[in-house]
């Protein structure tokens, strides 16, 4: 049985008439497989940038998407309440004095709503009559909370 470690005697080149050179296998075999294995550390540095900058971008599209659905959430809202609104005048023949009263219940336990939501930025929805016997308008007040600027919701304005 041979040692794979002990030196191995290489044959001469032909010709050459030089004795043969004393080569470690296992060195060899070393020094290849370091220079095939494994990453360089440029290597792995690119893939980190690479991964930061997808990790940035997803996470952007993910905080707008939140946004999104807030805005979405409120607008569904203010259509199912102003269909509740529209439902009360149609039964009593008048408008609600307030939000409130579409979620009391009656004397038969029935109500508009079963509950009167806070919008998705915990403020409350806004009942507010038009001009003309029978208009109103459900608002929220949006992000900021206040009325009267560009983030309010209103069941009167179109999709935007």
């Amino acid at each position: 049985m041979t040692d794979p470690i002990a030196p191995v005697l290489e044959p001469a080149a032909a010709g050459s008439g030089s004795t043969p050179a004393p080569i470690r296998r296992a060195d060899e075999r070393a020094l290849r497989q370091r220079h095939e294995a494994g990453f360089t550390l440029v290597e792995i540095m690119v893939v980190i940038v690479i991964l930061g900058l997808l990790a940035t971008l997803v996470a952007r599209n993910v905080v707008s998407s939140g946004d999104e659905a807030r805005e979405t959430k409120a607008k569904a809202d203010v259509r199912m309440i102003a269909d509740a609104v529209r439902g009360y005048r149609a039964k009593f023949g008048r408008m609600p004095e307030d939000l409130q009263t579409l979620a009391t219940k009656d004397e038969k336990g029935r109500s508009e709503l079963e509950e009167l939501p806070l919008d998705p930025w915990d403020n409350e929805y806004v009942l507010r009559e038009g001009d003309r016997r029978g208009e109103f308008e459900v608002i929220s007040y949006g992000v900021d909370g206040v009325e009267n600027t560009e983030d309010d919701i209103s069941s009167k304005a179109p999709d935007r």
